[in-house]
């Protein structure tokens, strides 16, 4: 924000006064702004916690969205100390009837299912909490409009996250999701045609530039090479090149003339086997880049 009569960005937030004043000429932009803060003080973790009046966030990834009590299987009081052989079938037994009570019906024990997958699936992607927390979102939207019915758990998992990973701009691909989950490529496609339908999702074309950092870590490049590749793919979208081909090719051949182009030459095969496409792709797309942006390459 710039003071609009000085134009000075110096702009400070008064909150004892609780004003928005500029710092360079004194205007007071704004008044009565609303304190977001907690109206109690607290001088150590100990009393903040005591006066905290709010709990964690909810948690998407937890069947019961982490509003339960949870019985661990330490078998420790709340000093540390072993609790005796005598209790530890009390404990046992409250566990098990624990875990019977908050899964009551089907559909929380498909949750249950459901998000244990969707974790497993998101830490062989290497997938953040964010993208897991609303690949869950998603996937519980899923179970409440029915799209479960008569589909596997796993096929609508995946699906959920490769839609997430579209939405987030995460370079993940539908090869390596069905390798993740163990799903033919082909069911998780379907299930994700039907997510995006009924859901009205609004999903993005895949950029080809989110692919261009892996491939370059993969093959070990420089940053000059990267920022090579970047400019040969922005040039390809601003002449609509990319229109109907896959991401990954566009990526891999714009990887390919950058190598060659800054000096540091990779062979078709070794961008081929770092993108999980045929050579062919790569000198089809090549040839395609090399005519229409008329680049200057001694192969």
């Amino acid at each position: 924000m710039n003071c609009p009569e000085c134009k000075s960005p110096n702009i400070k937030k008064d909150m004892e006064k609780v004003e928005l004043i500029c710092q360079n000429c004194g205007l007071i932009l704004e008044e009565g702004l609303i304190q977001e803060g907690p109206e109690w003080r607290a001088f150590d973790a100990e009393q903040r916690a005591s006066r905290a009046r709010t709990g964690a966030p909810l948690k998407y990834m937890s069947p019961n969205k982490g509003l339960v009590t949870e019985i661990d299987q330490y078998n420790r009081d709340i000093r540390g100390r072993k609790i005796p052989p005598s209790q530890q079938a009390q404990l046992y037994r409250m566990r098990k009837w624990h875990k019977r009570a908050s899964i009551s019906n089907s559909t929380e024990r498909n949750l249950a299912i459901a998000l244990t997958e969707l974790n497993r699936v998101s830490s062989h992607l290497g997938l953040s909490e964010n993208i897991r927390e609303s690949s869950a979102l998603l996937y519980r939207k899923c179970v409440e409009k029915g799209l479960i019915r008569g589909r596997q758990i796993e096929s609508v998992v995946s699906a959920v996250v490769y839609a997430i990973c579209r939405q987030y701009g995460i370079p993940r691909t539908l090869d390596e999701i069905s390798v993740a989950s163990e799903i033919p490529k082909k069911e998780i496609g379907r299930t994700y045609r039907l997510i995006t339908q009924e859901l009205e999702m609004k999903v993005p074309l895949t950029n080809p530039r989110f692919y261009i950092s892996r491939f370059i870590s993969a093959l070990k490049l420089s940053g000059e090479t990267q920022e090579k590749a970047t400019e040969i793919l922005a040039a390809a979208l601003a002449k609509g090149l990319i229109s109907g081909r896959g991401p990954m090719g566009v990526a891999a051949a714009a990887v390919y003339i950058a190598s060659v182009m800054t000096g540091e030459r990779r062979t078709q095969k070794d961008v081929a086997d770092v993108a999980n496409v045929t050579e062919v792709t790569i000198r089809n797309r090549y040839r395609e880049l090399k005519k229409s942006l008329d680049l200057k390459i001694a192969i």
